[in-house]
């Protein structure tokens, strides 16, 4: 790859990088585990970057490839999930310190969506980040009508779980 096309993509990394961070709360209970799955999602978005079309937003396709990963590692291994080296790229990417101020208050509403399916996770997920019925669809793979139809159910499930 050239240094334009991996300048291009550590830019769009570093400045979208939230977005994996908070894949990896979802999926993840601890630190190493967080920082496992992070390093995993980076390498999987490397890979699959040159055939980055941009024809969804940069974000909308980083969702989709994030979530993938961390459905794909979470159904192999519920307890560890396991990385891989890939020690041909070196990024030189800052890495922002993550507050978790905002995540410890939604400690509550997190632990209720760990409770839930990969796939309702993500869409509650991908809900929470105020993306439309037609983002969601779109990341998920899914019609806008059956995103509706679930977030409702996933809606009422949540309010079960939370005030039992």
């Amino acid at each position: 790859m050239n240094k334009e096309l991996e300048h291009q993509f550590v830019t769009e990394l570093e400045s979208n990088q939230n977005i994996v961070h908070k894949v990896c709360s979802l999926y993840t209970n601890n630190r190493d585990a967080h920082n496992d799955l992070f390093q995993e999602i980076t390498i999987q978005l490397w890979k699959a970057y040159p055939k980055f079309r941009g024809e969804a937003k940069f974000s909308t396709w980083m969702y989709r490839v994030a979530l993938n990963t961390a459905i794909t590692l979470y159904r192999k291994s519920k307890r560890r999930i396991k990385t891989q080296d890939y020690e041909s790229v070196v990024f030189k990417i800052k890495a922002q310190e993550y507050d978790d101020t905002e995540e410890r208050q939604l400690q509550l509403m997190y632990d209720a969506v760990k409770q839930l399916g990969d796939i309702d996770k993500a869409l509650v997920f991908l809900y929470l980040e105020d993306k439309n019925y037609t983002e969601i669809a779109d990341t998920l793979g899914i019609s806008e009508v059956n995103a509706r139809v679930k977030m409702n159910r996933i809606k009422n499930k949540l309010r079960t779980i939370l005030n039992p």
